[in-house]
């Protein structure tokens, strides 16, 4: 009886742990989007956040994006062969890319980019009381730290993934009419031909939704950190993973809902 109690503990006692921080992350959430809703509203922080989240990031997703086109366009060629079904290769690439792997890749990137930021940030500023001092002197760290974060983020990844969109196909299209003989005229046809507002529109409601879940995990475990420089790293790492799984998930269940039957 004993040993069964103890084996239902230690799975029980994982399970408390994620729903009690599952919570605080909607709390911070609830509290975070609140503030952006109430003045006075932060433009100088915002601007930043937007700035560091979609301009300086765009180098690293274009390239992701680039030749992401390039080596779906192969693969899918080489699969298609098979079947001597090559001339799929167009709309394959525009519906992978729009749908599916802008936004995830592009959130994937982000998230190790200006997640990890954030949260060392943030973090940086929770150890040495400066998140404190803020509220000494009648600033809300949530108002002035977290909601032009958020905002940032669900502004500037449907940006990014715009750009990613256009790169990727424009990766497909080049090695596609370069290395494997396609009409140039007949990719671009088929490409539109078979893309629809739908796929485009599911994948920025898909950007959006990361960018809130990157700009939220870098907020939170910033906002949470506890135990100096060594804190800040572990905050830091918990960030990046804890928005990649997010992102992978919510990927998931927003496939379902814009495209189940």
């Amino acid at each position: 009886m004993t040993s069964l109690a103890a084996a239902l503990a230690g799975i029980g006692r994982p399970v408390l742990t994620l729903c009690r921080t599952a919570g605080r992350v909607a709390l911070f959430a609830v509290s975070g989007l609140s503030h952006l809703i109430r003045p006075p509203f932060h433009l100088r922080m915002f601007l930043r956040a937007l700035v560091e989240m979609a301009y300086f990031s765009l180098p690293v997703v274009a390239l992701t994006a680039i030749f992401t086109g390039m080596v779906l366009a192969l693969q899918s060629y080489t699969g298609f062969a098979r079947f001597s079904a090559q001339g799929a290769v167009a709309s394959v690439v525009v519906l992978s890319v729009t749908r599916e792997l802008g936004p995830v890749l592009a959130g994937l990137m982000v998230a190790g980019r200006v997640g990890a930021a954030m949260a060392a940030e943030i973090g940086t500023m929770r150890v040495t009381d400066q998140i404190d001092a803020l509220a000494t002197l009648s600033t809300d760290p949530m108002k002035y730290l977290v909601a032009p974060r958020l905002l940032g983020g669900i502004l500037a990844l449907p940006m990014l993934v715009v750009v990613a969109d256009i790169l990727g196909v424009l990766g497909g299209f080049i090695v596609s009419t370069t290395s494997l003989g396609f009409n140039p005229a007949a990719y671009l046809h088929s490409t539109f031909t078979y893309l629809e507002t739908i796929d485009v529109v599911s994948g920025l409601v898909k950007a959006a939704v990361f960018g809130f879940l990157i700009a939220l995990m870098g907020c939170y475990n910033g906002y949470m950190t506890r135990g100096g420089a060594e804190g800040v790293g572990a905050a830091t790492t918990a960030a990046v993973v804890s928005a990649s799984i997010l992102i992978l998930a919510f990927d998931y269940v927003l496939t379902g809902l814009f495209f189940s039957q």
